[in-house]
């Protein structure tokens, strides 16, 4: 009978009852007296509301996804013209409803698309956290990219972000470790990927084993990106939105990762870099 009236509001609990109760239920004393003291809700409302969500996560159309899209890509144009500081507040709620959009979506069907467009968003805001200086938000940002890469199976984005993630590694001290990882993306992504993909990945290695002090590994490395970067201007890949690489990107990288080394070489790369730089 008492229990009836704690749920129902109509007794109180005794200091003596919630003593009891609270070893028994294992919650704090305000946890006990705010549970007895809120409203009952029917069973049948709790699942009204989840049915209702996966309902309208179902509902997300292709349109829908465009626009997911379209916001990202507007926050990584924003990025690179006024830099990541301000952005944080913006990036959390779209991340957010990717999220939700996600976590309520049932069917492959419906969590493909959404778990694509989460996997980009959550590693350009990695990256931007990298930016900030938000290592571990950063850390975390990636692990949620990874796991929407899976969901999308998606192993260029998986790639990808496991590629960047090693550079957290790399900052964090452990460049060797982050090698270890961006080969485990490159075993990932097997003989699928786009050459561009491929060539960033290639240098990714690169520039962790300088910091590594694998010298040998690195310059084969950089070979191998070389020899996967597709000729011409263009620099964006259109199957990995993300990458911005193209020749002229490569040298001045290159250059960069031979400087690490100490290597003479890298003058000359960076000279053939100025080659290929818009003059304005």
């Amino acid at each position: 009978m008492y229990v009836s009236e704690w749920e129902n509001g109509k007794r109180s609990i005794s200091d003596r009852y919630a003593g009891i109760l609270r070893k028994l239920l294992g919650v704090t004393d305000a946890e006990l007296r705010e549970a007895a003291s809120a409203p009952v809700a029917s069973v049948a409302d709790g699942y009204d509301d989840l049915l209702g969500r996966i309902d309208s996560a179902a509902c997300v159309s292709e349109s829908m996804v465009s626009a997911f899209n379209a916001q990202t890509e507007l926050l990584r144009t924003m990025d690179r013209q006024m830099g990541a500081a301000g952005l944080v507040d913006q990036m959390t709620g779209h991340l957010a409803a990717l999220e939700d959009a996600l976590n309520f979506a049932v069917l492959p069907s419906a969590r493909r698309p959404v778990a694509l467009a989460l996997a980009g968003a959550s590693t350009l805001a990695a990256w931007q956290a990298i930016d900030s200086g938000a290592v571990e938000r950063a850390w975390r940002h990636y692990e949620l990219a990874k796991r929407a890469a899976r969901d999308a199976e998606a192993p260029m984005y998986l790639a990808h972000a496991m590629g960047e993630q090693a550079f957290v590694l790399c900052e964090a001290g452990r460049p060797a470790l982050g090698v270890e990882l961006v080969r485990d993306a490159q075993r990932i992504l097997g003989k699928g990927g786009s050459p561009r993909l491929w060539a960033w990945l290639r240098a990714t290695e690169a520039e962790l084993c300088a910091h590594a002090g694998m010298v040998d590994d690195c310059h084969r490395a950089l070979e191998k990106a070389v020899d996967c970067i597709p000729g011409g201007l263009e620099d964006r890949d259109p199957d990995m939105l993300s990458i911005f690489l193209n020749g002229s990107h490569l040298a001045r990288w290159q250059g960069n990762v031979l400087g690490l080394l100490g290597d003479g070489g890298a003058v000359t790369s960076l000279y053939d870099a100025l080659k290929g730089m818009d003059p304005t």
